[in-house]
């Protein structure tokens, strides 16, 4: 079968890589794959519809001497085409590997240093202490520049199965070099008491019994669904779109389309969560480090869950797989690691008439894409859906183990008591959307709009006027915005090229939830590396390699990578190919209620259709849930 250029990487594409970079001359027994993507093409060669050659990206890293490089191979030539080398003291680090998890625990325990902190805080066997081993960041520090560096903390679990999360080893903190194998560095800060509360919340005796009051809920569709799947290509109503999946970015739609008449019109060329920080506030010796982006330092692809009928999807549902490459090289298949489903959502529309006596109601239906991963102690949704009226919505949904410290007895203006002796540091969830923007063409634009209120007086003589602003986007240096919900601030995609019967340019509305960015000191090298996410909004032109909001070496980067330096070319963005990245999210001040297990808090953004139909698109849904039925007619 015939690859669409778009189409994730197969088992046997990877394979074949792999064994083109054997007979190369490139992989030893030292050689490990943090990364392996597929090579996509630019837009315009999409676009083109000429074909376009299939090629793999893989991160190269020698985990005996640290020498890294980029090489790309052609599966169509069977040839390695590019190599690049990667200095690590400048550049940064590819993701941590998952085979460095068990590593770093070995090195940690063995050092003797590190065993005496435990010690001295009544822990004796250290076969009971499980490391944790994060991601480093950058800090300045000297000794560390160039090195592949991740920083450990300790939790003490009783038994092996046991979850450890409730027993932080608090103000210890092991530095460790993961290619010379040896601790750098032991923090030993305060000296506090281990938790001792159980945090195992399947255990009844956390949990209580099972409630069995919960009635079944069963969702059945009998003619089945209503869409349709060839290959990576779904058709759903009037939409279409491809399914993608990426290692780092995990689930990505390419070409979102709304089919309009005769024709399919482009909405979004390429939609995907390019990156998110997860921002610590406790200034502790032990913790001040903690700041982690999970999809450039741990890759979200890789972290995705296979998901189970029934628990994590309910209904109709169609699975896609997602292939990754483990980090010798060889495929690694994720079974049903992306759910496709409809769901019902309330009324659409809906209207009883004083004059004609009629009422009418239509249903709202949504498709929903959605696929799950687990980073460490937290598990995150992400759900992309599609609704009848045109409308494209992001929903994330957090959940999992609030990460944790002990908390003091006088009490802590950086965490929040969760259970006794237990805190959990104040922090922030900041996600990046890059939206690669097509709104009925590659020429687009960005208009702000906000609310605005006139004073009573000429024109407004009763005072009840008011009007909106207007204001073009035209350069990349001043379209770096933030949210103003007080003032209804959105920002319309329009096509000044386009107009809909009205003679007003078609347009895509983007609606922000306008929560707080990045709350760290712009001084820090927090806010330098993550600068992504001290503005809400960021318009810059296309280029085919700016994929990344903080930059292509996130692990260890030194800051000023990303979004500033793409901004910084101060690119005219005014009738041009443009990329929108929108920062969202969730700041966290834990609560009891969060632990032993936090239920799902939600964030995200929508999408709306503004003057991109000539008027509302969803006329033609019929009465009744699905077949033309009375039931909804007066």
């Amino acid at each position: 079968m015939t690859k669409h250029p778009l189409d994730p990487l197969d088992e046997d594409e990877i394979l074949r890589n792999l064994e083109i970079l054997r007979q190369a001359g490139l992989v030893r027994d030292a050689t490990r794959f943090p990364l392996v993507q597929l090579d996509e093409p630019t837009k315009a060669a999409v676009l083109a519809g000429e074909p376009v050659p299939r090629r793999v990206r893989s991160v190269l890293c020698d985990v005996k001497t640290g020498e890294l490089a980029v090489v790309v191979v052609s599966l169509d030539d069977d040839q390695v085409v590019d190599k690049t080398a990667v200095d690590p003291g400048v550049q940064g680090q590819p993701p941590v590997m998952l085979d460095e998890y068990d590593l770093v625990e070995r090195i940690v325990r063995a050092d003797e240093q590190w065993r005496a902190a435990i010690r001295d805080r009544g822990v004796d066997d250290v076969e009971k202490v499980r490391v944790c081993p994060l991601s480093a960041g950058w800090f300045g520090f000297e000794e560390e520049r160039g090195r592949r560096m991740l920083r450990a903390l300790a939790f003490l679990q009783n038994h092996p199965g046991e979850l450890p999360w409730a027993h932080p080893i608090d103000g210890v903190v092991a530095y460790v070099d993961v290619i010379d194998q040896r601790v750098l560095r032991v923090v030993d800060d305060r000296k506090a008491t281990i938790p001792a509360e159980s945090g195992d919340y399947t255990d009844e005796a956390l949990s209580g019994p099972t409630r069995t009051s919960l009635k079944p809920i069963e969702i059945t569709q009998p003619d089945g669904p209503s869409f349709t799947v060839d290959g990576s290509e779904v058709r759903w109503e009037n939409w279409s779109f491809r399914v993608g999946f990426d290692p780092r970015e995990g689930l990505v739609l390419h070409r979102i389309s709304f089919r309009d008449g005769d024709r399919d019109r482009p909405v979004v060329y390429r939609a995907s969560v390019a990156e998110m920080v997860v921002n610590y506030g406790d200034p502790a010796p032990a913790r001040f480090w903690q700041n982690y982006f999970d999809a450039g330092e741990y890759c979200l692809g890789k972290l995705a869950n296979e998901l189970v009928l029934g628990c994590d999807c309910l209904g109709e549902i169609h699975y896609f797989d997602a292939v990754v490459a483990a980090e010798d090289g060889n495929p690694r298949v994720l079974r049903n690691a992306i759910c496709m489903h409809e769901e019902d959502y309330g009324v659409l529309w809906k209207h009883t008439d004083v004059f004609t006596g009629s009422a009418e109601t239509r249903r709202q239906r949504r498709l929903v894409i959605s696929f799950f991963v687990t980073v460490g102690n937290y598990d995150y949704g992400f759900y992309w859906n599609l609704y009848l009226d045109g409308t494209i919505q992001l929903e994330v949904k957090a959940t999992g183990i609030v990460f944790t410290s002990s908390y003091p007895e006088e009490g802590s203006r950086h965490a929040s008591e969760v259970a006794p002796g237990l805190g959990a540091p104040f922090h922030q969830h900041l996600f990046s959307a890059r939206l690669d923007m097509m709104v009925d063409g590659v020429r687009n634009a960005v208009d702000e709009i906000e609310a605005r209120r006139l004073p009573a007086g000429e024109g407004n003589p009763h005072g009840n006027a008011f009007t909106r602003s207007v204001t073009r986007l035209d350069r990349e240096s001043t379209a770096a915005r933030d949210a103003d919900p007080a003032a209804g601030r959105t920002w319309h995609v329009v096509n000044p090229e386009r107009t809909n019967r009205l003679g007003q340019p078609v347009g895509y509305a983007l609606h922000a939830q306008g929560t707080p960015t990045l709350l760290s000191d712009p001084s820090s090298w927090i806010a330098s590396r993550a600068a992504f996410a001290t503005k809400h909004l960021w318009v810059t032109r296309y280029a085919p390699d700016e994929r990344y909001p903080a930059g292509e070496w996130t692990n260890q980067s030194h800051g000023g990578d990303g979004l500033p330096a793409y901004a910084a070319q101060d690119r005219g963005v005014d009738g041009e190919d443009i990329v929108l990245w929108h920062t969202f999210g969730l700041t966290h001040f834990p609560r009891v209620e969060d632990w032993p297990i936090m239920p799902v808090d939600y964030c995200g953004f929508t999408l709306k259709p503004v003057g991109f139909f000539d008027r509302n698109p969803a006329l033609d849904v019929p009465p009744g849930n699905g077949a033309a039925s009375s039931c909804c007619e007066g």
